[in-house]
């Protein structure tokens, strides 16, 4: 969303900044990774590479952006880049050139269980909020018995969702297109049903797709939609809208082979494991928030959560371990963590306190969590109290926005205790926040502030004081 990933901030802002040192000697290639659905599409890769020729560098290849289908775009570029620097090395003089370290390609993680998935069994998928409460939170849990899948606390499980059968039939009907239609695309031949359930992105839209739609139906709304002027105009249609909504909004003649090809290939949604394997061993638990709810076109549903949620149990999806290595709990266990997680962000402090608790760990645990209600949204009540009650959780303090007049959510709370927090940091403690966007940045912001109030810092004394914590591990952030 315009931002550096967390590990390359500093990288960033010493590049952007008036510290950066001439680059005159420098031949360099930028390649882009993003999602076209934000309106901020691989912003920073766009900064780095004019960055570069402001301080003198020559561009060695033109800059790539690549959408989430990334091979799209990021096969044929590295290809070119290698080609690039291959021509590059053969002027170098002879002794210039140091070759990698071959332990650099265990670096890289392994495709195949992206691409292979397992078929895990469900074992459980239970309803962990109240029927009243407007949020349908579920916790499920997945057997990996014989999967040769392992995970740490702080990994992802990747899930491969399939569009639901009813908004098939919906795209189906607006357009006029038989489901049975073999398409013929990316050297695969499937039914057109097939394409749009498994293999297609309807739930989301994306950049261009749109602009497919606005040269197919000739709509000059759709293309100042898609200018960069209209930029607040287009976050809210990608936010609001799937493809069944633009389809019906802006009516074209789609065939089938066209409207496969435009659309984004169905990718892998990536849920934070809300478990320790010390504890719960061959299985997986997630903390799910089912995305379902009715428009004036009728229902819309979040294509991987209303997958999992309407899973039966004894049903099997297919699942991979996403590794996380930034998010990892300390490898001293007498280090003291803080875990903000409101909402579903609070699933992977779940498998932290599980690990701490299974490994003995005797540094203090100190959780923050929010959400609308605590009589209906309170997740793991029940095993956080327990955890207090048994010295596995050490601090609870809880933001519960609309249970009085006044909005209360967990940045209010780090600036109320800023000064406890700002001990435990001071002391060595690990800072941890995983959520939505919105919240890391407004967490952020809390933090900046009950750090510069407590240590007496300025405000970009404080920002620095966090990006030290980071550079040392000691400041993660999980947030999408």
């Amino acid at each position: 969303d315009g931002d550096p990933p967390d590990d390359a901030r500093g990288f960033v802002a010493h590049l952007l900044g008036k510290r950066a040192p001439g680059l005159p000697q420098l031949r360099f290639a930028v390649l882009g990774l993003g999602d076209s659905s934000y309106p901020q599409f691989c912003a920073i890769g766009r900064q780095l590479d004019a960055r570069f020729a402001e301080l003198g560098a020559t561009r060695a290849l033109e800059r790539g952006d690549a959408d989430l289908d990334l091979e799209t775009i990021a096969d044929p570029w590295l290809t070119q880049a290698l080609d690039a620097a291959k021509k590059e090395l053969k002027n170098q003089p002879r002794g210039s050139v140091v070759p990698l370290r071959p332990s650099l390609a265990q670096l890289v993680p392994p495709t195949c269980a992206r691409e292979h998935p397992f078929a895990a069994e469900v074992l459980v998928n239970q309803r962990i909020t109240a029927r009243d409460s407007s949020r349908d939170i579920r916790h499920l849990e997945l057997s990996l018995e014989n999967s040769g899948l392992h995970y740490e606390p702080g990994d992802a499980l990747g899930v491969w969702p399939r569009n639901p059968a009813p908004l098939v039939d919906a795209v189906l009907d607006t357009l006029a297109l038989n489901g049975d239609t073999v398409v013929d695309h990316a050297a695969r031949s499937l039914p057109l049903r097939t394409w749009l359930g498994e293999h297609r992105e309807l739930t989301r839209l994306s950049r261009p797709f749109l602009a497919s739609l606005a040269a197919l139906a000739r709509s000059d709304d759709l293309d100042r939609l898609l200018s960069p002027d209209n930029a607040v105009d287009f976050a809210r249609l990608i936010a609001e809208q799937q493809v069944i909504d633009v389809l019906h909004a802006f009516p074209a003649a789609w065939s089938a082979e066209d409207f496969v090809a435009a659309l984004r290939p169905l990718a892998p949604r990536l849920y934070s494991i809300a478990s320790s394997r010390k504890l719960v061993g061959d299985e997986a638990h997630l903390t799910v928030a089912h995305v379902a709810y009715e428009t004036a076109g009728g229902p819309r549903w979040g294509a991987a959560s209303h997958f999992l949620a309407s899973s039966d149990e004894g049903g099997r999806l297919p699942v991979f371990i996403e590794r996380n290595e930034r998010f990892r709990l300390p490898t001293n266990p007498a280090r003291d963590i803080v875990m903000i997680g409101p909402g579903t962000g609070v699933a992977p402090f779940r498998g932290f306190v599980q690990e701490r608790s299974a490994v003995g760990a005797n540094g203090r645990n100190w959780l923050l969590f929010g959400n609308p209600h605590s009589r209906s949204d309170f997740l793991y009540q029940l095993e956080w109290q327990h955890a207090l009650k048994h010295g596995a959780l050490h601090r609870l303090d809880l933001a519960f926005s609309r249970d009085d007049s006044k909005k209360i959510y967990v940045q209010d709370r780090l600036r109320e205790h800023g000064r406890e927090l700002y001990a435990w940091l001071d002391n060595g403690a690990h800072l941890y926040v995983c959520g939505a966007t919105a919240m890391g940045k407004g967490v952020h912001a809390a933090l900046i502030d009950a750090i510069a109030e407590h240590a007496g810092k300025s405000a970009e004394d404080a920002d620095d004081f966090l990006d030290t914590l980071q550079q040392q591990g000691r400041y993660a952030r999980d947030v999408y």
